[in-house]
């Protein structure tokens, strides 16, 4: 009996120093180390933590976990992490964009910022004032300097930078002037190339972008067919490409065509009826086509031709009709009773005089951020279906509401102050939010 229990003793002291040996054993383990170690659903939990209710209804994606990739998955969580420092896109609201310009880093030379002092058409008033191109870094084609410089729409850096710069805006989409690949405007070089870029980075912020389709050499219907259908095939597919959902149930892109008016209505009509045998309706490349409304006359036009709407784009209040803004109230109406989309066109102000030396009177002051707050009340006065912000970055003109800085060099330069460089781009994310609730009340109603 005495030998059982000394057994009996022996036993238990083995077991229990097992038992702290297997304690200080899983101790020494590092988190990484147990097989108990869960990493898929901290990752899950980061992807279900979006900015809001609009982010996931369009930008929604599959979680995707490569575990033998942690360092991509760190970088995911970081952008989801920065990209919850910024409002929600508001997919409502447009900014013109362009990619036009260059730099000898990039492009090996400048492109665009030494554009040339063009020549009033009147020869006697022309010999008035200065002509010749603008020479870059110092002199700039533009009457603001931005805060990057003269930079290049292919610098990745920079399109990183004009991203962050516009969902700090809240702006949802861009609208990026474009020709057709082997084809620039008269200052610039071919654009087609930076698409894929462009949209790759547009895509990480959750940014969506469409075509501003400008008036290229030979512009007709029947290439215009043949253009959008390039568009389409080669870009339809990706997940910036912005689409819209019309009231009939289609899911289609939409298409600025700007200065649509140079092509008359019986020409466009072929191209954007149902009814003419070449028409680009209810084929696999049928989308929404935005004109632009220059003259009162345009209205009938517009709709003859068989566009599914009106844009105004030029920032200069009381420049043309359209951009003349209590004139939108009854533009609206007339898209209202015409089963049109009014998309007026706002700008925190206007000056081009570095371009166009002459051109003094379609000037138009900022007043420290007062204009650009008119402009976007009176836009939602007329309860338009989307606003259009002229621009995100056309310092030709004047209209940009990227980040300038004070800057004097061979040219004095105006500036935002007394205002930080991000001015517009706050005033932009107050009426965001504002159009944005203004838009669910209207639906309400």
């Amino acid at each position: 009996m005495a030998r059982f229990r000394l057994k009996s003793c022996i036993s238990l002291i083995a077991l229990a120093l097992l038992l702290l040996i297997i304690t200080l054993v899983l101790k020494t383990l590092t988190p990484e180390d147990s097989p108990f170690h869960r990493p898929v659903e901290v990752q899950v939990d980061l992807h279900r933590q979006t900015a809001s209710q609009n982010q996931r209804e369009y930008n929604k994606r599959p979680v995707e976990i490569k575990m033998s990739d942690p360092a991509e998955s760190d970088r995911d969580a970081e952008l989801e992490s920065t990209l919850r420092k910024y409002p929600p896109p508001n997919y409502y609201l447009h900014a013109f964009y362009y990619i036009w310009y260059g730099n000898p880093k990039f492009d090996g030379k400048y492109i665009h910022w030494d554009h040339p002092q063009l020549p009033h058409w009147d020869a006697q008033v022309a010999q008035q004032y200065p002509q010749g191109r603008h020479v870059p870094p110092e002199d700039i084609g533009a009457n603001y300097y931005p805060s990057l410089g003269p930079y290049s729409s292919r610098d990745p850096a920079v399109l990183e930078a004009h991203m962050q710069q516009l969902r700090t805006a809240a702006i949802g989409v861009i609208a990026v002037s474009w020709y057709p690949p082997s084809t620039n405007d008269d200052n610039g070089e071919p654009l087609d190339e930076i698409m894929p870029t462009l949209l790759e980075v547009a895509h990480k912020y959750h940014i969506k972008v469409v075509f501003h389709i400008e008036p290229y050499k030979g512009r007709d219907e029947v290439n215009m067919f043949t253009n959008v259908k390039y568009i389409i095939e080669k870009y339809g597919d990706h997940p910036a490409f912005f689409k819209y959902r019309t009231n009939a149930g289609k899911l289609l892109p939409l298409f600025y065509v700007y200065d649509s008016y140079l092509i008359n209505s019986e020409q466009w009509a072929k191209l954007l009826k149902h009814t003419e045998s070449g028409s680009i309706r209810d084929t696999p490349y049928d989308g929404i086509f935005i004109a632009l409304l220059v003259e009162e006359k345009h209205k009938r036009e517009i709709l003859t031709a068989g566009f599914d709407g009106i844009y105004t784009y030029f920032a200069t209040n009381g420049f043309t009709y359209g951009s003349t803004q209590r004139n939108w109230v009854s533009i609206k109406a007339f898209c209202e009773d015409n089963d049109l989309l009014f998309i007026p066109s706002v700008g925190p102000g206007y000056i081009d005089t570095s371009v166009r030396p002459w051109n003094f009177k379609n000037t138009r002051n900022r007043i420290n951020g007062k204009y650009y707050e008119t402009s976007l009340s009176s836009a939602l006065e007329s309860r338009p279906d989307f606003i259009s912000v002229t621009s995100f970055n056309e310092w030709h003109e004047g209209t940009q509401i990227e980040t300038a800085v004070p800057k004097t060099g061979l040219s004095v330069y105006l500036d935002y102050l007394p205002n930080k460089p991000t001015i517009y781009l706050e005033i932009t994310r107050k009426w965001a939010a504002i159009f944005g609730g203004e838009r669910q009340r209207w639906q309400d109603l």
